[in-house]
């Protein structure tokens, strides 16, 4: 996978679950939630010198999962945690809660979820609260909220990504290229993460293929395993759980 980060995939709580036959089966070329949400926290206290913060959250699996996770970290940097909510994302009125929030005047607010809830906390909370700090995770990284938001109340907003940021690097340039000819529009980084997953496929494919092993299910489980391919992102590995080795967000 290229984008799934719910943590609980690879937990080894979870093994009996996700690993049943005792080895992984699910790998990702993008790092977790566990990680995604703390560094935000950090990029807060450290960079953006946040004293509070107020948290929603859009009460799903994802939404949760890393709003859980930057709350976490926020209380450990000694971040004034005012408050953590969740939404109905399908309601298309914010107001009150985000009114509420304002009365207690908060230095930034942290969205976790996806654009469908996320697209109204953007506006809603710039309407109402124009100079605070907003923040989210990768559900508020991508063109929906561009769009759906708009301008002026996009601009601003502070996104992580489970992945490194490598769209303007000298390596990810023929991709972006080849990407925007054949599209006819812009890719994101987790666009890089999806190519490289194909490459870490098609890597464990050749290698089992050349091994003279036959190319099966098992075989090609166990050379992703142990992998070391070369992709746009650096050289790709993975622990025993199933999650990539490099573990930046940006």
């Amino acid at each position: 996978t290229p984008a799934s980060t719910n943590p609980d995939i690879t937990n080894p709580k979870f093994a009996s679950t996700y690993m049943p036959g005792g080895k992984a089966i699910y790998f990702r070329t993008v790092t977790t939630d566990a990680f995604q949400g703390p560094n935000m926290a950090n990029f807060m206290a450290d960079t953006l010198k946040v004293k509070s913060v107020y948290i929603l959250d859009d009460s799903g699996a994802y939404g949760v999962g890393v709003a859980n996770a930057f709350e976490g970290q926020a209380k450990k940097r000694g971040l004034n945690v005012l408050g953590h909510d969740q939404l109905d994302p399908k309601e298309a009125d914010y107001t009150t809660i985000l009114t509420k929030i304002k009365s207690m005047n908060p230095d930034a607010l942290y969205y976790g979820g996806v654009a469908q809830a996320g697209v109204k906390v953007v506006k809603q909370c710039y309407d109402i609260m124009p100079k605070v700090i907003r923040a989210g995770g990768d559900g508020v990284y991508g063109s929906e909220i561009l769009k759906g938001a708009g301008f002026p109340a996009a601009e601003g907003l502070y996104a992580t990504i489970a992945a490194p940021n490598i769209l303007a690097s000298n390596d990810a340039k023929p991709f972006v290229e080849a990407f925007a000819k054949k599209y006819g529009e812009q890719p994101e980084n987790y666009s890089i993460t999806a190519y490289d997953a194909a490459l870490v496929i098609i890597d464990a494919i050749e290698t089992v293929a050349k091994s003279g092993k036959p190319v099966d299910r098992n075989s090609i489980r166990d050379a992703i395993q142990t992998s070391k391919a070369k992709t746009i992102q650096g050289t790709v590995s993975f622990d025993q759980y199933g999650d990539i080795t490099n573990r930046v967000v940006s």
